[in-house]
């Protein structure tokens, strides 16, 4: 589930690096910093690699990392230190696992901007994917806290995921919640709430939760399975075969298909 639904890290190109002061999520004064990939380049050797820049991320959001890898290469030949171009190098890295190859990119993008949201929010989420968890958390909280960034719902959302492993329920809780507050369109957020509220046994919220991600999304086969069982406690007959019905049409080669008919509801 995890894997299907994350990767709240970005979807645009560009280059800027100015900011304002705030509060750091340790007390102190940071540097806010506008997301690079929000503004424009400033010489022709940065717009020839934005450029692929961008044309690597609209693969990478498609899951083609070979030809998101290709431009990404491309883009740095223009423009060797162009972070949004280690950033979208260190997300492709990541997601083939080259680890030590992404945290290298990472890094190299975060020697610039160190306050970039955008690059603590995909560095953030690959030290939680690492073991990493606490610094991991520490960047998304900086991520989360930028003024300036218009995707604050990713970091939050990934803080959640962060503490889930963690196996600390309540702290991801509060994250999702705060993904949802900003997003209530958060798919993520929304199916790991009503997880976490199912499994404390408050089945009603669990289908509040779902409730909503299925009036945004159509249902996936971990949504639809979860939708199943939180009616089946509540008692609510038809809904449920609505669910089980979902299962058996579209999800029919799916692990969650095989649990309902072998029965493991639990």
């Amino acid at each position: 589930m995890v894997r299907r639904f994350v990767l709240w890290v970005t979807v645009a190109g560009s280059l800027a690096l100015t900011g304002c002061a705030g509060m750091a999520p340790g007390g102190g004064v940071q540097t806010a910093e506008r997301p690079m990939l929000d503004a424009d380049p400033t010489t022709d050797a940065q717009r020839r690699s934005k450029v692929h820049v961008d044309l690597g991320m609209a693969y990478f959001e498609v899951g083609r990392y070979d030809l998101a890898l290709e431009a990404a290469r491309n883009a740095l030949a223009y423009e060797s230190g162009y972070p949004p171009a280690h950033h979208l190098m260190g997300l492709v890295l990541m997601m083939v696992g080259d680890t030590g190859a992404a945290r290298t990119s990472f890094q190299r993008a975060l020697s610039v901007a160190p306050n970039d949201p955008d690059f603590n929010n995909s560095y953030g989420w690959f030290l939680c994917s690492v073991g990493e968890e606490q610094e991991g958390l520490r960047l998304l909280a900086l991520a989360a806290s930028n003024p300036y960034y218009r995707h604050a719902t990713r970091p939050y959302a990934n803080a959640g995921l962060c503490h889930l492993r963690l196996k600390n329920e309540e702290a991801a809780r509060v994250q999702f919640q705060l993904a949802v507050t900003v997003d209530p369109g958060n798919a993520l957020a929304l199916y790991h709430l009503a997880g976490i509220a199912y499994r404390r046994g408050d089945y009603a919220t669990a289908r509040g939760h779902l409730v909503q991600l299925h009036q945004r999304r159509d249902p996936t086969a971990e949504s639809a399975w979860l939708g199943l069982r939180t009616e089946r406690r509540l008692g609510n007959r038809e809904a449920a075969a609505s669910y089980a019905e979902q299962l058996r049409g579209r999800f029919s080669d799916s692990p969650q298909f095989q649990e309902m008919i072998q029965g493991r509801f639990e």
